[in-house]
């Protein structure tokens, strides 16, 4: 199956006043790359939240946002610290007795101090809830970001698909090219090298054993089987379920090493441009190949 690494996905869970957002953005990795942001009091579960979503994806550079709100209830978040309020009070006391100031102590005295107010601890039954809001969000998100995925997943693989069998149809054009080529090839050999040698000089067996070395030096036919095997395993690995990125990035460097050898052993033209087209294809079949999880 053709997955692709990029994509975006937002899951939200709402319960009792209180709403767990998750926004999770895929980009392309070697690696399963994992970036969390989460509020404070679910730092601790950054683990957890990449157990989740390893269960899930194989490859990809991830960036996960979790959000937590709570709605207006009336109540306030902080309260006052009731020690600290009565130690400035006292102190303050102390200060105007001192500068013999006669007006008392008032409210706007005190909370010039900002430590006054503190916020209301959170209890781990608020802190719970929020957590299993977030596991529920977080499913969506993961759901969403395979559905869309798998979406541009099927566009690379029909992408793909459509390459590797032009590749293949350009290679059906070098097969013609190549028949009787050897023949060919040996003929011309025998004359250029009678033409610069003197007949007297020359030692047939020897001769014979020469251009048929060099005949086989030229011959692709390996290659071809090579390369025709490679393009079989590519569309295989495009429609096994499996994740195949790593096996098609293997294959196209295989074919690419193919393509370069009948370039290199060929010596035709026509045989060359066909070579040339193919490559073409592979570049852009490579550049895909490195968006496939």
């Amino acid at each position: 199956m053709i997955i692709s690494m990029t994509g975006f996905g937002r899951g939200e869970a709402t319960e009792n006043g209180i709403t767990a957002t998750v926004e999770i953005k895929s980009l392309n990795s070697r690696y399963l790359d994992i970036s969390t942001r989460l509020p404070q009091r679910l730092q601790d579960k950054e683990l957890h939240v990449k157990e989740q979503v390893q269960k899930v994806i194989n490859r990809g550079k991830l960036n996960i946002s979790v959000y937590v709100t709570e709605s207006e209830t009336g109540e306030l978040s902080i309260t006052v610290d009731e020690k600290k309020v009565k130690a400035y009070s006292k102190l303050l006391a102390q200060l105007r007795e001192a500068a013999g100031i006669d007006e008392p102590v008032t409210v706007d005295d005190i909370t010039q101090f900002n430590d006054v107010f503190i916020n209301k601890e959170e209890d781990e039954e608020t802190t719970e809830r929020k957590w299993e809001l977030t596991l529920k969000a977080l499913e969506q998100a993961l759901d969403s970001l395979m559905k869309m995925r798998t979406q541009e997943g099927d566009q690379l693989k029909n992408d793909l698909v459509d390459r590797i069998e032009f590749i293949d149809e350009n290679l059906e054009y070098i097969i013609t090219e190549t028949k009787g080529r050897a023949a060919e090839t040996r003929e011309k050999l025998q004359e250029r090298i009678k033409a610069i040698i003197e007949d007297d000089k020359v030692d047939e067996e020897r001769l014979e054993l020469e251009i048929a070395i060099l005949v086989d030096k030229m011959d692709i036919t390996e290659e071809i089987v090579r390369l025709r095997s490679h393009l079989k395993f590519f569309l295989e690995a495009v429609g096994q379920p499996e994740p195949a990125g790593r096996r098609l990035n293997f294959l196209t460097q295989e074919i690419n090493r193919e393509l370069n050898t009948i370039g290199s052993k060929s010596n035709n033209s026509d045989i060359g441009q066909y070579v040339v087209k193919c490559k073409e294809a592979l570049e852009q079949i490579r550049e895909q190949v490195q968006n496939v999880e």
